[in-house]
């Protein structure tokens, strides 16, 4: 009898688990000259290849990245630079000044680890068009594919927003 029961509550816990998601944070900090953006796997698992996109199309205040002072940007521009998680980058981003799209192509995002990049981000609707106030990117969409997977959030006025992968590589 006692075995029937451990049994059972065995195959329960196992019938009704449900699958490990991977949760990725994706931050904008605002910063003078930089801007920064910060993706991190905060999950207890690891996240396999895929794409992540950072797409501006949507944002409040019309969002670009001035990249090159020539361009469609204001003032002050900065270009991509990656300050941390070169080893989970298959290639470095291209990124042309007045472009809305960032695509970082990943190997894998180990738990607890982070990509991180400063870039300059203007505002095409604002009356200060060289700094970008959280409420600015609202309406930005940050997404993640891979082979298997397809999640993207919009950014909110706090200028963060979390991605539940259901691809976990525990």
């Amino acid at each position: 009898m006692r075995n029937s029961i451990l049994s059972a509550a065995v195959i329960g816990t196992i019938a009704f688990s449900s699958p490990a998601l991977a949760d990725i944070r994706v931050e904008f900090i605002e910063g003078a000259p930089k801007d920064r953006f910060v993706l991190t796997n905060f999950s207890d698992c690891d996240i396999g290849a895929g794409i992540f996109k950072i797409d501006f199309t949507g944002s409040d205040a019309g969002l670009i990245f001035d990249v090159s002072g020539s361009g469609a940007g204001v003032e002050v521009f900065q270009p991509f630079e990656l300050t941390s998680g070169a080893e989970f980058l298959n290639t470095l981003p291209t990124i042309s000044d007045g472009d809305q799209l960032a695509v970082l192509d990943i190997s894998g995002l180990e738990t607890n680890a982070s990509i991180a990049f400063t870039i300059d981000v203007d505002d095409t609707r604002g009356a200060r068009a060289i700094t970008v106030s959280d409420s600015e990117i609202s309406g930005t969409t940050v997404s993640f594919k891979s082979e298997t997977t397809s999640v993207s959030a919009i950014m909110g006025a706090a200028a963060e927003v979390k991605l539940s992968v259901p691809e976990c590589n525990a």
